[in-house]
């Protein structure tokens, strides 16, 4: 199962019929004049998850007049990602400003031409405000940009210091990174904690099996694609091999089979349901949104340490789009720019506990080392930087997100359903695979 996938072909039928419909509504309206008092424009903005935009909105239509923000907030990146794709084929109905995920940006990749070139509109004069690797994930192959990068996921380890002191386990995060292994952590030793840790309690040890994956995946040179573009997946011993370490930890009782974004309603991080949990920085945002929904708080008992299994790993982060279809594409430009820009990228992190894309907005986390009340005055910020380092981004193909969601996704629910052992799960995820991509 070794296909090569030349580039926009994959996305062929959506382009084609987002190219049609645009031809026919005539795209890029000349009503794109600068915003003022007698030129009022209202721009629209679809982000999705938490993104931490709300009181940058006002302040923007501040010292902008004539400016209106009308925004939209999905609630999760795979529902995002199937309203952008249907809007595209369909030619209409994007926003002014789209976030788009890393997760997905190989689709978007696909269809590049379906979207504002942002060196038309002074890109390249503010390239080196990011770190290399984001703007070139922003960059299509014809050197077209695309998108602004707004946060990236370097990951650190959530885990509940109540819950490893009642297993009998250090809960101060400098003893946690050297439990661990610290620099040298591995999924073997995660895995061996997580069977002490079970045995001392009688509980989980993760949530949910899938993000445990994705984590694991994103650590390796080469994902579900090649870098040349080839499906990776099938007859790949390595990915095979971790996917069968991770099957084990589930059937010793290792997860808590809980919801993906639900958690409960996010009861499971207050019960004790399970005791670490991987944490890209936009997760830490995720846990602050369901421990105020389950009625938890800062003593909960969650802490961030700085240290993860395996090394270095990204896990996601975003891009704002201006999509052709903009009636007033200067002024979406001008907002996207303002909206990732180091301070708002500053800003951003604050009310969404993630982590900054932009060096100067890092180095300012960095320089305050502002301590995280929720996750028990950790320095999170410090320690994303830290993790930030000796990450590569990791080529994501066309179909990456529909993979890890669709194909990965309902085999890994086997497993922590009890439903499957490694092999059944690995056979129904190349099933998958061969069904939802390949022959698609």
């Amino acid at each position: 199962m070794n296909v090569k996938f030349s580039r926009r072909n994959t996305a062929a039928a959506i382009a084609g019929a987002a190219a049609l419909a645009l031809i026919a509504t005539g795209c890029g309206s000349s009503s794109d004049q600068p915003a003022s008092s007698e030129n009022p424009v209202e721009l629209t903005v679809t982000t999705f998850g938490t993104f931490g935009y709300g009181d940058l909105y006002g302040q923007y239509e501040a010292a902008n007049p004539g400016v209106k923000i009308k925004a939209t907030n999905i609630d999760r990146g795979a529902n995002a990602r199937t309203d952008a794709f249907t809007k595209l084929a369909a030619g209409s109905g994007l926003s002014d400003v789209v976030a788009i995920e890393e997760g997905w940006l190989g689709s978007i990749m696909e269809v590049s031409d379906q979207f504002t070139d942002l060196n038309e509109h002074g890109a390249a004069d503010i390239k080196a405000n990011w770190v290399d690797w984001k703007f070139k994930q922003g960059t299509d192959p014809d050197g077209r940009v695309i998108g602004y990068g707004t946060d990236i996921g370097p990951q650190g380890l959530c885990y509940n210091g109540k819950l490893f002191e009642a297993a009998g386990l250090p809960s101060d995060r400098e003893s946690v990174a050297k439990l661990f292994g610290g620099e040298d952590a591995t999924w073997e030793k995660y895995f061996e904690l997580g069977k002490q840790y079970k045995a001392a309690t009688g509980k989980a040890w993760y949530d949910q099996s899938g993000f445990v994956w994705n984590s694991m995946v994103n650590q390796m040179e080469e994902g579900y694609y090649s870098k040349d573009g080839e499906l990776n997946i099938d007859g790949n011993a390595e990915m095979k091999g971790k996917f069968e370490m991770l099957a084990a930890g589930t059937a010793a009782g290792l997860s808590a089979n809980q919801t993906q974004f639900d958690w409960g309603k996010g009861k499971a991080f207050v019960d004790g349901s399970f005791a670490t949990f991987v944490c890209p920085g936009w997760m830490l945002g995720t846990i602050k949104g369901q421990l105020e929904s389950a009625g938890g708080g800062a003593d909960s008992g969650w802490d961030f340490a700085d240290v993860f299994p395996g090394g270095a790993s990204n896990w996601g982060g975003a891009f704002l789009t201006v999509p052709k279809t903009s009636e007033h594409p200067a002024e979406a430009a001008k907002l996207a720019a303002w909206l990732t820009a180091p301070e708002q990228q500053v800003k951003q992190s604050a009310a969404a506990n993630n982590f900054p894309s932009t060096l100067k907005a890092q180095e300012k986390l960095v320089s305050d080392a502002t301590p995280n009340v929720l996750f028990n005055n950790a320095p999170t910020g410090v320690i994303l930087a830290n993790r930030a380092k000796g990450v590569v981004a990791q080529f994501k193909g066309p179909q990456d997100s529909v993979i890890q969601e669709n194909v990965f996704g309902p085999a890994l629910k086997s497993l922590d359903a009890g439903k499957a052992d490694a092999g059944q799960a690995w056979t129904e995820a190349l099933r998958l695979l061969n069904d939802l991509v390949v022959n698609n």
